[in-house]
């Protein structure tokens, strides 16, 4: 069975691919991966085409300054939130200027944070149409939590990524096939 680093550099180079032949760019906001999300796509040739960038916002104030995490966001509900991921996500989207941004908010323990408990987790993606967030609880030991937490976001991105595409499709046949019976109809 591979590591889960390996299967985390198969995705990366999976998620560079797709995103390339599709001329997308990806950017990423990290506090508890720290960078990692980012520094696994940067390790595939081509990274350059599709990584916009990311930013690391470790540090409660870096969530405000960088990734323009409203205060009162965190003030409410914590950095520990599916608020605050899905501002990190919104925002750092816009920040970097990118098609899709994923982002990693939580708890990696060892002890309660804002009185949440270690592993639990808010991810969020976002693009020009999607706002997901993601909530995780899972006991692992904290950089397998965060190895483990790249590659769930690695897999929902493709998804969310591929029914976009699939969509986008299925939205140009639906439109030229109604050009074509417009066409036809003024030829009558």
């Amino acid at each position: 069975m591979k590591s889960l680093e390996d299967q985390i550099r198969k995705k990366s180079k999976d998620l560079i691919d797709l995103c390339a032949s599709h001329n997308l760019k990806i950017g990423s906001c990290e506090s508890l991966t720290a960078g990692l999300f980012c520094s696994s796509l940067a390790s595939v040739s081509g990274a350059s085409q599709v990584l916009a960038g990311g930013l690391v916002t470790y540090m409660s104030f870096e969530k405000e300054r960088l990734a323009h995490v409203d205060h009162e966001i965190i003030e409410r509900f914590g950095v520990v939130s599916s608020n605050c991921a899905a501002a990190m996500a919104k925002n750092a989207r816009k920040v970097l200027d990118c098609d899709y941004c994923v982002s990693f908010t939580g708890n990696a323990g060892p002890k309660v944070m804002e009185s949440k408990p270690a592993g639990l987790v808010y991810c969020a993606l976002a693009s020009h149409h999607d706002l997901e967030v993601y909530e995780f609880n899972l006991s692992l030991e904290r950089n397998e939590l965060r190895l483990k937490l790249v590659d769930l976001m690695m897999d929902r991105l493709m998804n969310l990524i591929q029914k976009n595409i699939h969509q986008e499709y299925e939205d140009y046949d639906r439109k030229d096939h109604h050009d074509s019976e417009t066409k036809i109809k003024n030829l009558m």
